[in-house]
């Protein structure tokens, strides 16, 4: 009895493993009803993907292109705008010639040197862990790849952001001349707040503090001068 149980269970398992068999076979061979001919209608669905088995590669934009479509996007030439205003001001405290050699720090898209550069400034370097050419290029803002007092002006936004703000500082400050400046944007404070920043710069002095609206955002702007290195 257990024997013959055991034949016919042997059985219905071959049967389903055939039929199992067939139907995968039949899945890998016949064409997905997903698939799309390249011929036909376009509708707003099958933009993208135009379909699942489509073989045909899509198209990649060459870089000048790519940046070309970026530059002329409303977001972006707002956010250029504002950095280009904010720039202006101390282009009017005498700050910013056209011969200043700046340095922008975590420069992200590179919203900034494009401004630095709009608004007269014929030498303009910006870093970012990622880069993007040809306004950003890459390099770590803890450990950068420049000899000291190479700059007259360094900026950054993103001083919160950064992995080891000391160092960060240090670097912006040994790369920049004596007698050069510093400027960091800030989320909007005051007071102690401030004061917490500026001990951070061991070799600049505090000139200027003043709040501002960068890429629509309430911030605080501060300006170093840096000092002689202590000995």
């Amino acid at each position: 009895m257990e024997r013959n149980v055991e034949k016919m269970l042997n059985r219905v398992s071959v049967v389903f493993i055939s039929i199992g068999t067939v139907l995968m076979v039949i899945m890998i061979l016949q064409t997905p009803k997903t698939c799309i001919s390249p011929e036909a209608p376009s509708k707003p669905h099958t933009h993208f993907p135009r379909s699942t088995c489509d073989s045909t590669p899509r198209q990649h934009l060459p870089l000048p292109k790519k940046n070309a479509r970026l530059w002329s996007s409303k977001a972006w030439k707002s956010r250029l705008s504002s950095f280009s205003n904010y720039f202006l001001r101390f282009r009017d405290l005498g700050l910013l010639q056209n011969h200043t050699k700046a340095l922008c720090l975590s420069a992200g898209a590179g919203h900034a040197p494009m401004a630095l550069s709009n608004i007269g400034l014929s030498d303009v370097t910006a870093v970012e862990l990622v880069d993007s050419i040809p306004l950003v290029k890459r390099a770590d803002p803890h450990n950068l790849p420049f000899f000291d007092g190479v700059f007259d002006f360094a900026f950054t936004a993103h001083l919160a952001e950064a992995l080891f703000p000391w160092r960060f500082v240090e670097e912006m400050e040994r790369t920049v001349r004596r007698g050069g400046f510093c400027v960091v944007a800030v989320d909007e404070c005051s007071g102690d707040d401030v004061r917490d920043i500026a001990r951070l710069f061991h070799n600049s002095k505090v000139v200027d503090v003043a709040n501002v609206t960068l890429e629509g955002s309430k911030r605080t702007s501060i300006l170093f001068k840096v000092q002689d290195s202590p000995t």
